[in-house]
């Protein structure tokens, strides 16, 4: 049997011949997103495998489904390379991720692929988005009575990224207060099409909020030279910016989620930073409608974080309790203990069970097998069924 309380954050293992055009991808800067045109055979192989990854979220009795993302190479810059006034290129490195796979160490040495510079041409504009023929794609693969629902960067995100590198956007905007109001419009517009296709779920992934933990090695507390006010402010104007694309969003109609980690690539992370250092800020003011939070290692601390929503009482969250990192199946016992213990805080019918991240944020997948990916959804289920008996 299924549960309707397990759910999936988004992405799954890609195939091997879909594979073969991603990882040509990743070296050529002389190419369009989204590459159709740049390569024989593409299309087809990737609409194959999707029509494969859909039937297979549909006979698995999942709730809610994707695309596996497998439209894309990189779980959040491919949505920015599909607005119009930006260009993609390889920098001269790429994110750098734990040197090993699952572990809690603070040497950041393992290096991602290079395809992920970006810069901003015109004002940006989400004419014709790649995305939006992504969605009706899946839309028509799935029955009436399944959610589907798309993956895309928050705008808190992305904005991130640019603001760390003033070069990508300077040409066009003149100051960051100029970038999130480009940003806005062409979020706003990308809605506004979304829902004209008839989508109804939108789900906004974000990594940078464990930037602002004090106890992330890496993180602006760590940097001597900023202050606790400085910090403060660039938290809120990444949460201002999500807001506002979330009012934008409901103002069409869509009921928004969003999915929180620290990074996830090839079984690896990004950072580290706990839930109840920033959950006064990240978690209670923002506006979601869903949150889905990572909570699968020690990283995470403590459950009493999630005390924030007992003010949101109509707000869902979805505890990332299981890894989809790891070829290891979960501790059954562990987890209906963890989520017994999350009742404390937030209502029982609020809340749901997840993998704490998706099995392939960008091409490369975690490390495990489909088999595995599969072992691990089955054994969620089966943990949800039990706990929520439904």
């Amino acid at each position: 049997m299924t549960s309707k309380r397990f759910l999936t954050v988004g992405s799954f293992l890609r195939p091997a011949d879909l594979l073969e055009y991603k990882e040509k991808i990743e070296h050529r800067d002389d190419i369009t997103y989204p590459f159709y045109e740049d390569f024989k055979g593409y299309r087809e192989t990737e609409e194959q495998a999707v029509n494969q990854i859909v039937a297979e979220q549909i006979e698995a009795g999942l709730p809610e489904i994707t695309d596996g993302e497998f439209s894309r190479s990189l779980w959040h810059l491919d949505f920015f390379w599909g607005f119009e006034g930006v260009r993609r290129f390889i920098a001269d490195h790429g994110y750098f991720f734990q040197e090993e796979a699952h572990s809690h160490t603070t040497d950041y040495n393992f290096e991602t692929r290079k395809d992920i510079g970006i810069e901003i041409t015109a004002p940006l504009t989400s004419k014709k988005h790649p995305f939006i023929a992504h969605y009706v794609r899946t839309r028509e693969l799935t029955p009436d009575n399944v959610e589907v629902k798309l993956t895309i960067p928050s705008p808190g995100h992305l904005y991130g990224e640019l603001t760390g590198r003033p070069e990508s956007f300077s040409n066009v905007y003149a100051t960051p207060a100029e970038l999130a109001e480009g940003m806005k419009v062409a979020y706003t517009q990308f809605f506004e099409q979304f829902a004209a296709v008839g989508g109804k779920t939108i789900q906004l992934d974000d990594c940078v909020w464990s930037l602002f933990a004090k106890d992330n090695p890496t993180g602006f507390h760590n940097n001597p030279a900023m202050t606790e006010e400085e910090i403060e402010g660039i938290a809120l104007s990444f949460i201002n910016l999500n807001n506002a694309a979330i009012d934008a969003a409901h103002a069409v109609g869509l009921t928004v989620y969003t999915h929180n980690c620290r990074g996830n690539y090839a079984s690896r992370n990004a950072m580290a930073g706990s839930y109840g250092e920033v959950a006064k800020f990240f978690l209670e003011r923002q506006n979601y409608d869903r949150f889905y939070l990572e909570w699968d290692d020690s990283r995470a601390g403590g459950l009493d974080a999630l005390k924030v929503f007992e003010n949101k009482p109509n707000t869902e969250v979805v505890l990332g309790f299981l890894s989809s990192k790891t070829t290891t199946l979960a501790d059954e016992k562990e987890v209906l203990a963890q989520l017994e213990e999350a009742t404390q805080y937030v209502d029982k019918d609020k809340l749901f069970l997840s993998h704490q991240c998706g099995f392939a944020s960008c091409d490369c997948g975690n490390e495990l097998s489909s088999e595995q990916q599969w072992a691990k959804i089955k054994q969620g289920q089966a943990i949800a069924l039990a706990f929520w008996g439904e």
